[in-house]
């Protein structure tokens, strides 16, 4: 196990739980400090000692064995992983024989270990003193504060309270710079500390008499170790960009970004502790925990100030919460609080106003309120439409531009194609072959609506399960694992993440000119598409790992999509009784606008719509209906109104009128324009929105209803009308 992750939100509750937590980081970044210290001295008895060579770099390897690399998580990488192997090849180094050494090793090894000693763990050092001196003012001001009478004036006590506010918010912000930073040296040493060591180890390969073919063995180590450095460098600069903006965030709003569970209430209060005297009291600092559900009151004495001890945990069960009146106590923020398995009443003082709120909310049982109404896309025909459409166009237009997907449009470009293409009016008038719209535009837009989806493309239901996967030691075993996770996705869901991942497995073999490897794209595309419900520093550490799924799924597209068409051809063929070579059609469902063609043949559409069987000959196969015909199946021509781009449009099957039965009429209603339309053939229709049509029914073309306005009949677009 590593270093647990430290939460922002945890600096606002203070709680002993993540005092500890934070002292083994402390422990951590000195026992760094120590190391660097000794692998200094170590590195400059090496270059000074020339005849002693072998013996002071068989020292220098132990001591580099001795260390082992902590991540913070409860896994590594595969590039965390390699790189911990350089503590062990460095044993390999006390077996040459040298009598020469870089001019310059000095300036590679020693000044860069110093440096990061100097500027990295000192600055370290220098927040924990500004933090344990803020801890110790605020309690000061804190106990001072609670000790005021509320027979004092208000004025007095409205500064004072103005006071400790002001306190408690730097004291906050001192505290979260102070974990960022910890957290910063933590990740730092990765590559700042192993970058130097890999540098002085190459120029020793340099300066051997049989250098040559030391080198030509490690060569394969090195490359690996490179870029694996510039991997966990890249992933630790977009870990950082996260965590830092959402240090700002909890500056900003602390009040939003606290850990308020459902279930849980927990912080400091001060319980009231009567003396043998009936006349004397005292107040004791407790840091308190409330779990809904059973109702218990868990409180552990604790002071925060330097050396501060545990004391033993006491708990009861609740019965009662009342809230103390301000004039029959002489502190503020009381409330009293009775229990089933202890006697009395137990007097609890809160720190504020607004926690004694808090507190008096949750052991009431009233529910907090919460405003999540957003706007967001679907994945519904138009969803769907758009994103191939999109595909399209990058796949013809700018496939090998560099920095593909990794460079962003500008944000209101992006906006405004996504809403013209999302919308049914204008989305027929959105030509993406020209040169309006940029490719980095168009793949903005791509990642834009993935990141607009109520849920992330691959849910948070399996968010956990992929990471899992993604941590299993065996390759193979991991793309086992995720073949199985991605095959009980939902329907629609599969089918879009399918139709992303054969799109950047393509992008990906472009590599050599646009330079987006399967790393680059899963660096883009893993936050994306596997995004947690919850915005915590453990979450952010597990973007690598959310990387090499999508590395994953991308590398091995082909084996993770296997049989899913076959699974359609094979069950409808037993379904029938027919061979596979008869003609297998797909009918599109009532609300389908237009048929896709994902498979690349003809008459096998998506679908992803619909309840009711089309014909007497469908049956339901997958979660679609599958039409069995025994006589091929001629296509029409496709509909007038569907996208025109040759990826995205497909020939659709007519039912014959002769499949109707001679006693069905067809059904005839009436029928509202959604939209305006103006008539490209003398049969069809123009009218204005809210046009309503007579006799309404469908048509034999597909995609088109026939109706009669003003005595006259002719076809009308199946989506653009709506039945009264």
């Amino acid at each position: 196990m590593g270093l647990p992750a430290l939460e922002f939100s945890d600096c606002y509750l203070d709680s002993p739980h993540f005092r500890d937590r934070l002292k083994s980081h402390e422990l951590e970044l000195d026992k760094t400090n120590k190391f660097i210290k000794e692998l200094i001295k170590d590195g400059k008895a090496l270059i000074q000692a020339l005849k002693n060579l072998s013996t002071a770099k068989r020292k220098f390897a132990e001591s580099l064995n001795e260390f082992k690399f902590q991540c913070i998580g409860d896994a590594e990488t595969d590039d965390e992983i390699c790189i911990g192997e350089l503590v062990r090849s460095g044993l390999q180094m006390s077996n040459l024989a040298s009598r020469h050494l870089a001019i310059n090793a000095s300036d590679v090894l020693i000044m860069p270990l110093e440096r990061f000693r100097k500027e990295q763990i000192s600055a370290a050092k220098e927040a924990k003193k500004k933090y344990d001196k803020e801890t110790e003012k605020y309690c000061a001001v804190l106990e001072k504060h609670l000790s005021l009478s509320a027979k004092k004036k208000e004025a007095h006590l409205h500064e004072a309270d103005t006071q400790v506010d002001q306190v408690r918010q730097h004291f906050y912000e001192v505290s979260l710079e102070y974990v960022f930073k910890v957290q910063e040296v933590q990740e730092r040493k990765m590559f700042d500390f192993v970058e130097p060591l890999l540098a002085f180890l190459q120029g020793l390969f340099t300066y051997y008499h049989h250098g040559y073919e030391l080198a030509k063995d490690f060569n394969h180590f090195k490359t690996d170790l490179t870029i694996s450095i510039q991997n966990t460098r890249n992933r630790f600069e977009s870990t950082r960009s996260e965590v830092e903006c959402l240090m700002r965030k909890m500056k900003e709003n602390p009040h939003e970004h606290k850990s308020v569970s459902h279930d849980t209430m927990e912080g400091y209060l001060f319980v009231q502790e009567k003396r043998e005297c009936p006349f004397v009291s005292t107040w004791v600092k407790y840091y308190c925990t409330y779990h809904r559900d059973p109702k218990r009151v868990t409180m552990v004495l604790f002071d925060q100030k330097s050396g501060g001890k545990v004391g033993e945990e006491e708990s009861f069960t609740l019965k009662s919460c009342t809230r103390r009146k301000t004039d029959s106590i002489e502190k503020r923020f009381c409330f009293d609080v009775e229990a089933i398995d202890r006697p009395g009443v137990i007097t609890m003082q809160a720190l504020s106003e607004e926690d004694r709120r808090l507190w008096m909310e949750a052991m009431d049982g009233r529910e907090p309120v919460y405003n999540l109404n957003r706007e967001t896309a679907q994945l519904d025909v138009v969803g769907f439409n758009v994103v191939k459409k999109f595909i399209y166009a990058v796949e013809t237009r700018g496939i090998d531009e560099q920095g593909l997907y990794r460079i962003v449009g500008v944000s209101s470009r992006v906006q405004k194609l996504l809403g013209l293409a999302m919308d049914p009016k204008t989305c027929a008038d959105v030509e993406l072959d020209s040169s309006e719209w940029e490719v980095k535009t168009i793949t903005s837009a791509i990642k834009c609506y993935l990141r607009m989806l109520p849920a992330p493309l691959m849910t948070y239901q399996y968010q956990r399960s992929f990471i899992k996967a993604a941590k299993l030691d065996n390759q193979e075993a991991r793309i086992t694992e995720i073949h199985s996770i991605v095959h009980r996705l939902p329907e629609k869901n599969r089918q879009m993440l399918d139709l992303l991942t054969k799109h950047l497995a393509n992008v990906a073999s472009h590599h050599q000119q646009n330079l987006m490897t399967v790393a680059n794209l899963g660096v883009v595309f893993g936050p994306t598409l596997l995004r947690p419900q919850e915005e915590t520093v453990a979450a952010i550490m597990d973007i690598k790992f959310q990387n090499i799924v999508v590395e994953i799924l991308i590398e091995n597209h082909d084996r993770v999509s296997k049989s899913v068409d076959q699974s359609v051809s094979q069950a409808v063929s037993v379904l029938a009784g027919q061979s596979v070579s008869q003609t297998v059609s797909v009918l599109p469902r009532q609300s389908d606008t237009s048929l896709v063609d994902l498979s690349g043949r003809p008459g096998l559409v998506d679908l992803t719509l619909g309840i009711a069987s089309p014909c007497s000959h469908c049956v339901l196969v997958a979660s679609e209906f599958v039409c069995v015909s025994h006589s091929p199946v001629s296509p029409s021509p496709t509909s007038p109104r569907s996208p025109s781009w040759p990826m995205f449009s497909a020939s659709s099957s007519p039912q014959p009128a002769s499949s109707t039965s001679s006693d069905s009429s067809p059904i005839r209603s009436k029928a509202r324009a959604l939209y305006a339309c103006k008539a490209e053939h003398n049969s069809e229709l123009s009218f204005i929105a809210g046009t309503v049509f007579e006799n309404v029914h469908p048509s034999r073309e597909p995609g088109w209803l026939e109706g009669t306005l003003d005595g006259r009949t002719g076809l009308i677009p199946e989506n653009y009308v709506e039945f009264l």
